[in-house]
């Protein structure tokens, strides 16, 4: 098994963790893209100009850094992996035996190579320091834990429908992807996501910022304090945002069914894993919950966090869960309170 990565890139960011980690990133790449990664001056690289036009009209504060990052790495596809999207993940924020709230999620993606290519990046803004569960090249943060202050991570919410047949389903993805890459001023989920970790002293603060911007595209946010109670569930639209206080369990719907959407994976699939995540106790051990129906085949990374005292975060790869038969393989366990960071070259 292979230890995940600790980079100290408080200075200098993700642009300082793409330097540091081309080598890797290439190797992600290949990993990711496959087939595909040999012909990406053909294939990749429209696509990348997709992105690029989309990411200058959107309201990120990421802009240049991520152009800056896709010139440092030099390959076509380092722009499409950023901008790609999460498949599906599972979350529960809940109160531990101390009573204080913490995270466990997974992370599902179909891309083979996450798994193994996980990092820490120990990263800082205006607010504070803050841990990232990440990849070298990427920008905005899925899953990461602020000292102090607060702990958050994504799913991917329901995919808006306008038509209710399956073979209307790939007229409503075309749409609403249209519709995403059309607008202008909204924050990509992830982007925005990183922001509050940078500029955000508190937990209310961070959800507050979360609720108001205009957003690209549906998120599910769920975010975790310091205090007891401090949890909270930000289902997103574009322009809308509901608030669910206390412990919750997300997969990839809304926690009450809307008209007009429709779950990530299926709704039978979502049940299956938040009934398996409602039987896990406050006092499991580490990533005993990580198993069927949470555990999957696109299962790629898992992450236990709390943000009280001095902050705690435990990550573990995955790739190719029960392929052939055979056990998962796993990264050995990232615990950040025995954790000595990579020193970066000058």
């Amino acid at each position: 098994m292979n230890p995940i990565p600790f980079l100290d890139v408080r200075d200098g960011g993700p642009v300082a963790h793409a330097q540091a980690r081309v080598d890797a990133a290439v190797a992600l790449r290949d990993a990711c893209l496959g087939v595909v990664a040999p012909l990406g001056r053909f294939c990749l690289s429209p696509i990348d100009r997709v992105a690029a036009n989309w990411l200058r009209r959107s309201g990120s504060a990421y802009r240049a850094e991520l152009e800056h990052v896709a010139a440092i790495l030099g390959f076509p596809g380092a722009m499409t992996l950023n901008m790609s999207y999460l498949f599906a993940c599972t979350t529960q924020a809940y109160e531990g035996v101390d009573g204080l709230p913490r995270i466990r999620r997974t992370l599902d993606w179909p891309f083979h190579g996450l798994g193994r290519a996980v990092e820490i990046a120990w990263q800082s803004g205006p607010a504070g320091d803050f841990y990232n569960a990440t990849w070298p090249g990427a920008v905005g943060v899925l899953s990461a834990m602020a000292p102090g202050r607060f702990c958050a991570v994504i799913n991917q919410a329901p995919m808006q429908r306008r038509t209710s047949s399956v073979l209307g389903f790939p007229y409503d993805a075309a749409v609403n992807l249209r519709n995403a890459l059309k607008s202008e001023g909204d924050w990509p989920p992830d982007h925005l996501l990183r922001y509050a970790f940078e500029t955000c002293e508190t937990f209310e603060e961070a959800v507050r910022l979360i609720a108001r911007e205009p957003l690209s595209r549906p998120t599910l946010f769920t975010l975790a304090g310091v205090k007891r109670g401090e949890m909270a569930l930000i289902e997103r639209t574009e322009r809308e945002a509901r608030i669910i206080r206390g412990p919750v369990i997300v997969a990839n719907d809304w926690q009450e069914p809307r008209p007009g959407w429709q779950a990530r994976m299926n709704q039978e699939n979502n049940e299956h894993r938040k009934a398996a995540m409602h039987k896990v106790t406050p006092d499991a051990p580490l990533f005993s919950w990580v198993e069927t129906p949470v555990l999957n085949k696109l299962t790629r990374l898992a992450v236990e966090m709390r943000s009280a005292g001095a902050g705690d975060l435990v990550a573990r790869g995955y790739e190719c869960p029960y392929l052939r038969g055979e056990p998962l393989a796993a990264t050995e366990d990232f615990h950040l309170r025995a954790a000595t960071p990579t020193a970066l070259a000058a």
